[in-house]
């Protein structure tokens, strides 16, 4: 689906980043590139996706589209947290790295763990780009591009809203607990459980 990018920019957006109206972003466009799911940890068949995601989710997550800028859930979230795939308990991107790109959707400078992010070439639309997706789920998540924060280290990772879900970061930290007392009572189970034979 092609996107015209007719909204008002906003101020803080630094002109040489923002679509002027009528322009056809890349961002706006959505992915042709072929991901290998058989690779990816996290699995689950066509129905089952419907079944976990909503339309829109399940439209640009599973079917690699995109949403309108301005008009998605956090390209104006200036919440602390984290930012998960949709798609799987994966943490993708820290609020702290996310910056102001003027294009209407989420852009961060980094995802939080470089591993978590796969990219993939796209060649789609009569232009080169580079597509990302979540590595354990294969979740579609946008494309990224070298024209972000210099002193940031000039990547902007313009992701889909529907892609995500936030977390606050009390809940990540909670969360992050919780994750660790769980192993950490799998580890002593274990163990007694060795100890035992």
């Amino acid at each position: 689906m092609n996107m015209k990018t007719t909204n008002a920019k906003p101020t803080s957006a630094p002109d040489a980043l923002v679509c002027k109206p009528g322009e056809i972003s890349a961002c706006g466009l959505p992915s042709h590139v072929v991901i290998e799911m058989s690779k990816v940890p996290v699995q689950h068949t066509d129905a089952e996706w419907q079944a976990r995601l909503t339309p829109l989710q399940y439209r640009v997550a599973r079917q690699q589209g995109t949403e309108p800028p301005y008009q998605n859930q956090y390209w104006d979230n200036h919440e602390d947290g984290i930012y998960f795939s949709v798609c799987s308990d994966t943490p993708l991107f820290d609020s702290r790295d996310k910056f102001e790109s003027g294009t209407g959707w989420p852009s961060f400078t980094k995802p939080m763990e470089q591993a978590l992010v796969a990219e993939t070439r796209d060649a789609s639309h009569g232009m080169i780009r580079v597509e990302v997706h979540c590595a354990v789920d294969g979740g579609h998540l946008g494309h990224v591009f070298d024209d972000g924060p210099r002193a940031a280290g000039g990547m902007r990772y313009c992701i889909n809203s529907a892609s995500l879900h936030f977390m606050p970061r009390k809940a990540y930290e909670a969360w992050v607990a919780g994750r660790a007392d769980h192993a950490a009572k799998a580890a002593a189970a274990a163990s007694a459980s060795t100890a035992s034979k």
